[in-house]
């Protein structure tokens, strides 16, 4: 994404070999994003191997249906713990609370560690299996941890190693525990785990999953937007299956940028291939308390400066965001937007999304839909537009929070003796 190079799949493994001054340590210092590498295919080779017909009928609906589009040698190095297929509903009590007429929610908190980023564990573990690597590490807060840890259970012969700062949420640690990894937390920030995360993978010889650093990760998550498209096609022309239907919208919420750059990914390889017909805006959604993205943006992306994050939405609580390149390409290639919302309002979407629509979302992934309102009272978005939330995790995955949303919008459990008196006043006081 830097010089344009190409390079043999199996020649640069994670960052552009041209450029070292923009490799971990280096790149920081100079405010500049790494060189990260993007996975080019051969458009017209997959065209003549599948299309959207056959990707509707094929049987299997995890993302191994969208092999033809994966960097991967065999459909089968994929684990057995499927991915993908996740709900694209229509969302039209939180279309009419915001005050637009389609909305629809794209569900990742179904995915089987509840997050969209066992998308990108499935991909990575694949890749690990074809290159004869058995040890797989990442740094994570907490959901590309539990996906890695869940992909590499279902794979008899690997293992997985975690990073994780020491503040994680406990929920997300416990995933990693019962599925068995090896945990190391780390006494500092999600930045001083990636950085560690780096080197002890360098030095043992393990395949590093890192976001924002190993390519293989947009690719997984790029199929998030496949199936958006292949959806919203089904929903919205009658089961019709010859080409996909992009929506005007899509909104996403912004840690490291991989996420967005992976929805980007996904939705160019699809025009590219003629199974879209124009490219969606992408409006990519932060915390004001952990805004690196967002200011660059504002600044005209000439250095992303370091922060000091501290958002209460964990999962994009970045002091310094490692794919920025993939982030940045994502909003201005698609004419979208970065905005700021408040960690209050991604409380309050928190609230509103599940009441609304029946989804329950952990802060990260609440931020997208507090960036819908957002958007839409600056107009961003128009009311006959069709607008696509993703839901990158499930609440569950931080309980703690999730209590802190109900009870600030004044919900709470009443104790009541076991008695129909006590019931009724109850509900009297309700």
């Amino acid at each position: 994404m830097v010089c344009g190079k190409m390079h043999d799949l199996n020649a640069a493994p994670y960052l552009c070999p041209e450029h070292p001054e923009l490799a971990p340590g280096r790149a920081e210092a100079s405010g500049l994003p790494y060189a990260t590498l993007d996975i080019a295919y051969d458009y017209e080779a997959i065209a003549a191997q599948t299309s959207p017909a056959a990707i509707a009928a094929d049987p299997d609906r995890s993302i191994g249906r969208y092999h033809a589009l994966l960097p991967l040698a065999r459909r089968e190095s994929l684990p057995a713990l499927a991915v993908g297929d996740t709900p694209l509903a229509p969302a039209p009590r939180l279309a009419k609370a915001v005050g637009l007429k389609r909305v629809w929610v794209k569900d990742d908190g179904r995915n089987p560690t509840a997050s969209l980023k066992d998308r990108a564990s499935a991909v990575v573990v694949a890749r690990a299996r074809e290159l004869g690597v058995t040890t797989v590490a990442t740094a994570s807060t907490g959901n590309a941890a539990a996906a890695l840890a869940g992909q590499v259970a279902a794979w008899p012969e690997g293992r997985a190693v975690i990073f994780v700062p020491e503040t994680a949420p406990q929920a997300k640690i416990a995933q990693l525990l019962i599925y068995g990894a090896q945990v190391l937390a780390v006494r500092g920030g999600y930045d001083d785990a990636f950085d560690l995360c780096i080197t002890a993978s360098n030095v043992f010889g393990w395949y590093n999953r890192n976001t924002g650093y190993n390519p293989f990760t947009s690719e997984g998550k790029k199929t998030v937007s496949f199936e958006i498209c292949e959806a919203l096609a089904k929903q919205e022309r009658s089961g019709e299956t010859g080409v996909w239907l992009a929506p005007d919208v899509i909104l996403v919420p912004v840690g490291d940028g991989s996420i967005i750059g992976g929805v980007y990914k996904g939705l160019h390889d699809a025009l590219a291939l003629g199974w879209i017909e124009r490219m969606p805006r992408i409006i990519g959604v932060q915390s004001e308390r952990s805004n690196a993205l967002a200011r660059a943006w504002a600044n005209g992306f000439e250095r992303v400066s370091r922060i000091q994050a501290a958002t209460l939405a964990d999962s994009i609580s970045v002091d310094w965001p490692r794919d920025a390149r993939k982030a940045m390409r994502a909003v201005r290639e698609s004419g979208g937007a970065f905005i700021e919302i408040s960690d209050e309002a991604i409380l309050e979407a928190m609230q509103r999304l599940a009441q609304t629509t029946g989804v329950f979302a952990e802060p990260a992934a609440a931020a997208a839909t507090a960036g819908l309102f957002a958007a839409a009272d600056a107009r961003l978005i128009s009311p006959d537009e069709r607008v696509v939330v993703i839901n990158t995790g499930n609440g569950l995955k931080d309980v703690a929070n999730a209590m802190k949303a109900a009870e600030r919008a004044g919900a709470r459990a009443q104790a009541i003796e076991p008695n129909l008196d006590d019931v009724r006043r109850a509900l009297g006081n309700a």
